[in-house]
């Protein structure tokens, strides 16, 4: 297998060239280990933690355990408290493919460590309405995996301009499976940045000038979603 990785600061939005993914285990962040609890949301109880921006409407609820996002089009679902790094960010997504009308397995994608360069101290003082491109003002990362109908899996730093979007890393595989949980694990240490699922490390960047705060999101588009056991700790290192 191959790897692409390069700089953020060498490649534009779409200027790089696919490839596949190493598989690595867990035992790459043993390192670390988990500290108190900083987030969590049961979803059980509404959206009270959480912000809704959609592009075309659609549907997004919390009960019962689950936040099922079924939606149209564009939608990213933030959750209102700022995080604050180190800390590991984990949930469960499984991408509903059972005749629906929004039931297009594709683009199971974060926001994380996000601001908006218009208002920086609070992300929501700033409109946005869930195209794509209203999100060009932020720093923050962005990963999409198994986007553009489930083909591509990548990873981008956005630097707060428009029409920028710089890619880290650029995957043929691995990609969404459809009605099966993904378990996604997000790790913000100081310049390390991951992003796991099932166990399997997809995407390890060091970053030399790194986001270690902002806020969280699912982003999607033209999908449906279920999302459980929403989690994040304070990350410590092992003695």
């Amino acid at each position: 297998m191959t790897t692409t990785r390069r700089a953020f600061g060498t490649l534009a939005a779409g200027g790089a060239v696919a490839a596949v993914v190493p598989a690595r285990t867990a035992s790459a962040s043993a390192r670390h280990r988990r500290g108190r609890l900083i987030a969590r949301d049961d979803f059980r109880r509404g959206l009270g933690q959480w912000a809704t921006e959609l592009q075309d409407g659609g549907s997004v609820t919390a009960s019962r355990g689950v936040l099922e996002i079924d939606v149209p089009s564009g939608a990213t679902v933030w959750f209102k408290p700022k995080l604050q790094g180190p800390y590991v960010l984990e949930y469960i997504a499984t991408p509903v493919s059972a005749g629906g009308a929004n039931d297009r397995v594709s683009d199971l994608n974060n926001f994380w460590n996000a601001t908006d360069v218009r208002s920086p101290h609070d992300l929501f003082a700033t409109a946005r309405g869930g195209a794509l491109a209203e999100y060009d003002y932020l720093t923050t990362y962005y990963s999409g995996y198994g986007a553009n109908t489930n083909t591509t899996t990548r990873l981008r730093r956005y630097v707060g301009e428009p029409g920028v979007r710089p890619l880290i890393h650029d995957y043929t595989e691995p990609l969404l499976t459809a009605n099966e949980p993904h378990r996604v694990r997000i790790v913000s240490h100081g310049s390390t940045v991951q992003w796991w699922n099932n166990g399997r490390l997809v995407f390890d960047y060091v970053d030399p000038e790194a986001y270690t705060s902002g806020h969280f999101a699912f982003r999607t588009v033209w999908s449906h979603f279920r999302i459980t056991d929403f989690r994040a700790w304070e990350l410590r290192q092992r003695p």
